[in-house]
């Protein structure tokens, strides 16, 4: 699944705010979700599950409890995917600032216009 699949779906989104504000136990995870989202226990797990197969979340055992925190290698991904992009746009936008730049110079340095406008000769 490519990292915006993953990111693509607002639970998953959600449980990654979470998860980025420090680790939590699955049931705090199903707590919030199942209250915000409406989806039952088995739901929120499934979601975990994505989350830690595509590399977005590490889980350990505590004792009876899983801990989950963000796994920065996913996010990573799709840092790395946009980067790319920032290139396309980087390049383009250089070269829309240069072209305004010339064109204000451009005015500035353009003798008065002199000639009467919508006059018939």
């Amino acid at each position: 699944m490519h990292a915006f699949d993953v990111l693509g779906d607002p639970i998953r989104r959600r449980i990654l705010e979470l998860l980025a504000a420090g680790e939590r136990s699955s049931g705090d995870v199903v707590d919030v979700i199942a209250d915000e989202f409406g989806i039952t226990q088995p739901a929120v797990s499934q979601h975990l599950k994505v989350l830690r197969d595509n590399g977005f979340a590490t889980v350990r055992p505590e004792g009876a409890r899983r801990i989950y925190a963000v796994d920065p290698s996913g996010p990573a991904v799709a840092e790395d995917w946009l980067a790319g992009l920032r290139g396309f746009w980087s390049q383009r936008l250089d070269a829309l600032g240069t072209e305004l730049a010339r064109g204000r110079r451009e005015r500035r340095t353009a003798p008065p216009d002199t000639g009467s406008r919508g006059e018939r000769e």
